[in-house]
């Protein structure tokens, strides 16, 4: 049976540390400090996100204070200090936040991140009532995936399909994530292809291809 690709929900955490619209200031630097994470979610009703705070979010106020910033220079930066005068995370959240479905491919989550210059997403369903939270080092999980079970993917979703008659001639071994097929198979067209497939495999770190066409007569 084909293995489906993983998903962000595969790998999001579950546990969601989130604060309501009306947290203030000092609850919400307190529960990032209690939880260890860099951004919260902003929930209202039954877990509907709204926005997001970050440490960013939060830091404009710190700036505000810097005396050493001009007067002409802080009116520059009305619109960015505005936030600084609140004290609510209604206030304080960048909104609409950037999230991303639990059926979303984890490539698909990374490239969100990258675009939006984001450490992690929370996760919401049609209704964009949370389920989980998604971040750089969830997207990694991948890669900590036994080497006797990658082979074993590789094996059955890449050599067996691609080479049905000579497949029990070709050696896969897995060192570190890092993939090595050798042996010989009938179709040489077909290794550069066998050798991209194993790469496309989640938690695949490298592949060295040494596999050669079988001498016919």
């Amino acid at each position: 049976m084909t293995r489906q690709p993983f998903t962000v929900a595969d790998v999001m955490t579950k546990k969601v540390v989130a604060v309501r619209p009306g947290a203030d200031f000092k609850e919400i630097i307190e529960t990032m400090d209690r939880w260890k994470v860099t951004a919260v979610p902003v929930v209202e009703g039954e877990g509907r996100v709204v926005g997001v705070v970050s440490e960013a979010d939060l830091l404009l106020k710190e700036e505000f204070h810097d005396h050493r910033l001009g007067l002409l220079e802080q009116m520059r930066r009305l619109n960015a200090t505005a936030k600084a005068g609140s004290s609510r995370a209604a206030d304080l959240m960048t909104s609409p936040a950037v999230t991303v479905a639990p059926d979303a491919s984890l490539s698909q989550a990374a490239r969100h991140m990258a675009a939006h210059h984001v450490k992690r997403l929370p996760v919401v369903d049609a209704d964009g009532t949370v389920q989980g939270i998604v971040s750089r080092s969830d997207l990694l999980k991948v890669f900590l995936r036994r080497d006797e079970d990658l082979a074993a993917e590789v094996r059955r979703e890449v050599v067996e399909h691609l080479f049905p008659v000579s497949h029990g001639q070709v050696v896969i071994s897995v060192e570190a994530g890092v993939v090595t097929l050798s042996g010989e198979v009938h179709d040489s067209a077909l290794v550069p292809l066998a050798a991209r497939l194993t790469l496309a495999v989640e938690g695949v770190v490298d592949v060295r291809c040494d596999l050669t066409a079988e001498e016919r007569p």
